[in-house]
């Protein structure tokens, strides 16, 4: 491993979770106002409805799949399936979500480039954004045919063993990494780098979104009706006899 290796898979994946977590922190406190989704539905809501469905119905699967599939120990889970079908079960899966979140983001970066009225209003955070979201999609669909010359799990192993050791603050993160193709170091500098830039970009609201489930057991509100704190007979109608 060279040193740029080692920084890169060592020292880089550290960085960006310090910047994700007190960036995000740091704009929630100072600077809620910009905390949303700036949607430009009410620009022009054409194509919107089926590049948002199809970007967030692969991007979600894909999350929560390399959330749980990189971090979950293998002891867990070798006794029901092997590191191979795993493996043969992400690449079927995370083609599919790849694919449709793939043309979802096709679909936004179209519309958000060719309407005028949408394009003047755009941030340039907003445009660089869905570029490299459609750049590490890509690189996530390019990464199948190469898993598919490994299909024993091998490589699975060692990039989840990667993230593990990562998120363990384990020695010997980078080292595993020696083996790998440049498609999946690509693909691993590029998510981490998405992470970097993820508080000073509309993907804050992300956390909105993850926030919401705490709705479920907050307690219930009490609400007291405008009429019961009225005086008695303040909204009673005037008799037409009484006096001015």
């Amino acid at each position: 491993m060279n040193a740029l290796d080692n920084f890169l898979f060592g020292l880089y994946p550290y960085i960006c979770l310090t910047v994700f977590l007190l960036g995000s922190l740091i704009r929630f406190d100072r600077d809620q106002y910009t905390w949303k989704s700036d949607s430009s539905q009410l620009l022009k809501a054409g194509q919107l409805r089926v590049g948002s469905n199809l970007f967030h119905i692969g991007v979600l699967f894909l999350f929560f799949g390399h959330f749980f599939g990189m971090l979950t120990p293998h002891f867990l889970y070798e006794a029901f399936i092997s590191a191979g079908t795993k493996q043969v079960v992400a690449m079927v899966s995370g083609g599919i979500a790849g694919v449709l979140g793939l043309i979802g983001v096709t679909v936004l970066l179209h519309r958000r480039l060719s309407e005028p009225r949408i394009r003047i209003n755009s941030k340039t955070s907003d445009i660089v954004l869905l570029v490299l979201l459609w750049l590490q999609l890509a690189l996530g669909l390019a990464t199948i045919p190469m898993s598919a010359q490994h299909l024993d799990g091998s490589m699975m192993m060692r990039l989840a063993e990667w993230a593990q050791r990562i998120v363990t603050f384990r020695a010997g993160a980078p080292e595993l990494l020696a083996e790998a193709g440049w498609i999946f170091k690509m693909h691993m500098f590029l998510g981490m780098s998405i992470f970097l830039i993820f508080p000073f970009t509309r993907l804050v609201h992300v956390w909105s979104g993850f926030a919401a489930v705490t709705y479920l057991v907050r307690p219930h509100q009490v609400v007291r009706a405008r009429r019961l704190n009225v005086p008695a007979g303040h909204n009673q109608p005037r008799r037409p006899d009484a006096g001015v």
